[in-house]
C-alpha cells in the first residue's frame, strides 16, 4: 500500500520478468485518487518553499476527476494554494470552441480551475480553434512555452483503449512533439456518449507528443475499470511499440501506473500469480487456478492431470492437495454447487451445498436496476424465475434514464400527445416541440423534455414488468437526484441519494437484494448507483431485518463475472431466454438507435443472449451440464 505521497520510484522498483513499469494496485479508485492528489499537493508546497513555480501537465477524461476533487477540497480547507502553479493540458479536440460543453477547456474549469486560486495567465490548454494553416507554429510555441518553464515537473495521464496517452494514437513516434492528429475510430467511439452520438465527435485533436511527455520529471498514469485491463497489461508487460503508445513509458525513469483491481486484472501477477512466484494457496486461489487451467488447456476439470499442473507452474498446489484427482473432484463439486434453478432458495431442501438459503421459502426480493432496462438485460431470466416460484418480488429503477432517449424519440411522443390532446395550443407540448426542433448540439434539455424522456423509459419498464406478471404497485422509480442534471456529467453521490435508497430498503425489508455490480466505468451511473446501495446497506446493517438480508450482484450487457467469482449460476430454459428477450424489446427507445452503445454495436437483447449462452458454454467446457443459458451472480458480504 502506498503511504501518503511516498510512492516508490522506478529505480527502487524490483522489476519482475513480466512487469516493466512500476505500478500500484488499489481496491478503490477513490482512495487511489486521493493519494495521487496528495502527491501533487506535496510537490506544489515543496516548490512554494523553494520560491519556484510548480509546472503541472494535466489530463482530462473520467480518470482524474476524483484527483481534481481532492485538490479542490485541499484548497477549500486552506491547506493548499495554487498561486505558484503553472499548468499545461495534454490535448484538446479540433475544431473545438472553449465554450463548448465537451471542450477540455470547459472540463478543466468545471473540475479544477474555477475552484482554486490559480492565476488564469498560468493556465495553458491547447486551442481547438487555431486554423490548420497556423497550427504548426502554434504547436511550436506551445512546446517553447513548456521549455521556458524548465519542462514539466509532473505529468498526470489517463490511457485510452488504443493505448493512447494524451491523444497520441497508435503509430505515434517517440520523438513526436505537440501536433495535430487524427483520432482513432475506437477513441471516437469511446467519446460518442459524451457527444450524444459518434457523428458529433471531432475527428482531429491537438496533443502534446510522446517526447514532451517523456521529458516530464515525474509521470503518473491512472487507469480504472475492466475496459482498461488489456491495454494496461500490454503497456506494463509488452514490448515497446508505437502500436501501444503508452508502452514508451517503459523508457521513463520515474513513472508509476495507478490501478484499481479491475484495471489490474489481466496483469500476470494478478491473473496467474502461480507463474510469477510461489503462492499461498487459499481456497479462492485454488478455484481460480484450476478453472483457469481447464480453460487454458481446453480440458474438463475432471480430466486435468498431474502433468498439466506441473507444466503450468502449479506443482506447489499439488503438493498442498496431494493429487490432481482429489483436487479436480473438489473444484468440480464447488462448481456444481454454484448451479441452482432456485435463485430464491429451494423450499424443503438441504441448503448446505446450495448458494441460497431454503428459508424463508417465500422471500421478499428487491431488484435494483440503475437504468430502466438493466434488470431485464442483466438478470431477466432470474427475475422471471423468482416471480414464477412465488417470491414477493419488487423492482426499483434508480434513475430515470432520460438522457438515453434520443431527441427524435421524444419529439415523436410530444407530437402524438399534442395531436391527441383536444387543446392543440397546450403550452407544454408546444414548448417541448419548439425546443426539440430548434435544439443545437450540446444544448441541455429543458425540464419538460427531460420529463417526457423519463416517462418514455418509465412506461417501457412497466410494460416489461407486466409482461413478466409483476403487479404495478411493486415497481418503483426513485429518480435519484445525482442523475437529474440533464447532462452526461452527473453530480457526485449525495446524502439525499443514499437516504432515498435506505427508505426503499426499509419499506420492503428484503431477504434478497439484487444490484448491478457492473463497474465498467468507475465514474458512470452503475458505480454511483451501487455506491448508493452499499452506503445504504452499511447504514442499515444494525436493523434486525438486515440480519436476514443477502445481497447478490449481477453484471450487465458488457461483461460477465469470471467463473472463479461466480457464486450462484442460474440456468435458463429456451422458453425463459425467449421471454427475457421479449422483455428487453419492450424498451423500444433503446433499440436500433442506442445512445450509449459502447464499443459493441449489437443491440442489448443480442448482447445479453450471447453473454448468457457463453456462460453456459463455459460451464459445459469445464465438464458440467450443457444448459441453454446461464445468468451469474456474486454475493456481496456487508
Amino acid at each position: 500500500m502506498i503511504q501518503e505521497i511516498e510512492y516508490k520510484q522506478v529505480g527502487q522498483f524490483e522489476k519482475s520478468k513480466f512487469e516493466k513499469i512500476h505500478n500500484e494496485i488499489f481496491p478503490d479508485s477513490s482512495v487511489a485518487s486521493k493519494l495521487v492528489a496528495h502527491e501533487i499537493a506535496t510537490l506544489i508546497k515543496q516548490k512554494q518553499q523553494e520560491g519556484k513555480p510548480c509546472v503541472l501537465g494535466l489530463a482530462t477524461g473520467s480518470s482524474p476527476i476524483k484527483v481534481y476533487e481532492e485538490l479542490v477540497s485541499l484548497h477549500r480547507s486552506g491547506e493548499l494554494s495554487f498561486s505558484n502553479v503553472v499548468t499545461f493540458n495534454l490535448d484538446e479536440y479540433h475544431p473545438m470552441d472553449a465554450s463548448h460543453q465537451q471542450s477540455y477547456y470547459h472540463f478543466m474549469h468545471q473540475h479544477l480551475f474555477d475552484h482554486v486560486d490559480i492565476n488564469p495567465e498560468n493556465i495553458n490548454i491547447p486551442d481547438g480553434t487555431v486554423p490548420l494553416q497556423e497550427m504548426d507554429q502554434y504547436c511550436i510555441d506551445y512546446e517553447m512555452k513548456i521549455k521556458k518553464y524548465g519542462g514539466l515537473d509532473f505529468q498526470l495521464l489517463g490511457i485510452g483503449r488504443t493505448g493512447h496517452i494524451g491523444f497520441n494514437e497508435p503509430g505515434s513516434h517517440p520523438n513526436s512533439g505537440t501536433r495535430i492528429i487524427t483520432l482513432d475510430h475506437v477513441t471516437r467511439t469511446d467519446a460518442a456518449s459524451d457527444f450524444n452520438g459518434l457523428e458529433h465527435v471531432p475527428k482531429k485533436a491537438v496533443t502534446m507528443g510522446i517526447s514532451t511527455i517523456l521529458k516530464s520529471k515525474r509521470v503518473l498514469l491512472l487507469a480504472w475499470g475492466h475496459k482498461k485491463a488489456t491495454v494496461v497489461k500490454q503497456t506494463v508487460e509488452g514490448e515497446i511499440t508505437s502500436n501501444i503508445p503508452a508502452s514508451f513509458l517503459q523508457q521513463h525513469k520515474n513513472t508509476t501506473i495507478i490501478l484499481d483491481d479491475e484495471a489490474a486484472s489481466e496483469l500476470t501477477r494478478i491473473k496467474t500469480p502461480w507463474v510469477v512466484d510461489q503462492c499461498i494457496w487459499n481456497e479462492q486461489l485454488k478455484f481460480k487456478a484450476v478453472t483457469w487451467l481447464s480453460q487454458e488447456l481446453n480440458k474438463p476439470v475432471l480430466k486435468l492431470t498431474d502433468k498439466d499442473y506441473n507444466d503450468n507452474g502449479m506443482s506447489g498446489l499439488l503438493a498442498v492437495e496431494g493429487s490432481s484427482y482429489d483436487l479436480n473432484i473438489k473444484i468440480f463439486n464447488n462448481l456444481q454447487h454454484s448451479i441452482t434453478g432456485w435463485p430464491g432458495g429451494k423450499p424443503d431442501a438441504d441448503d448446505t451445498n446450495r448458494p441460497e438459503r431454503a428459508l424463508p421459502a417465500k422471500k421478499r426480493v428487491l431488484i435494483f436496476s440503475p437504468h430502466p432496462d438493466d434488470d431485464v438485460i442483466s438478470m431477466g431470466g432470474t427475475f422471471l424465475r423468482l416471480i414464477d416460484q412465488g417470491h414477493d418480488v419488487h423492482v426499483v429503477y434508480q434513475t430515470s434514464g432520460n438522457i438515453a432517449v434520443t431527441d427524435d424519440e421524444a419529439l415523436k411522443f410530444a407530437e402524438v400527445a399534442q395531436n391527441f390532446h383536444s387543446d392543440k395550443d397546450d403550452d407544454t407540448y408546444t414548448k417541448v416541440i419548439e425546443f426539440l426542433r430548434s435544439k443545437n448540439q450540446g444544448d441541455i434539455d429543458i425540464l419538460e423534455v427531460r420529463k417526457i424522456k423519463g416517462l418514455i423509459r418509465r412506461m417501457e419498464s412497466v410494460g416489461a414488468t407486466r409482461y413478466f406478471g409483476l403487479d404495478d404497485e411493486k415497481v418503483y422509480f426513485l429518480d435519484l437526484p445525482f442523475y437529474e442534471t440533464g447532462k452526461i456529467m452527473k453530480k457526485p453521490l449525495g446524502e439525499e441519494d443514499i437516504k432515498i435508497t435506505e427508505d426503499i430498503i426499509k419499506k420492503i425489508k428484503p431477504h434478497q437484494i439484487y444490484a448491478a455490480g457492473d463497474l465498467a466505468d468507475p465514474h458512470g451511473t452503475h458505480k454511483v448507483c451501487l455506491d448508493a446501495i452499499f452506503n445504504a446497506v452499511k447504514n442499515l446493517k444494525t436493523i434486525d431485518f438486515m440480519n436476514d438480508c443477502w445481497v447478490w450482484l449481477y453484471r450487465g450487457a458488457w461483461q460477465e463475472w469470471d467463473v472463479s467469482e461466480i457464486e450462484m449460476a442460474v440456468p435458463l430454459s429456451p422458453h425463459e431466454v425467449s421471454k427475457k428477450t421479449n422483455a428487453i424489446l419492450y424498451h423500444q427507445s433503446q433499440k436500433d438507435r442506442v445512445m450509449f452503445q459502447g464499443e459493441d454495436s449489437r443491440e442489448f437483447w443480442l448482447r445479453a443472449r450471447e453473454r448468457n449462452r457463453n456462460t453456459a458454454e463455459l460451464y459445459d467446457k469445464l465438464g458440467l451440464a450443457d444448459y441453454e443459458a446461464i445468468e451469474a451472480f456474486k454475493r456481496y458480504i456487508f
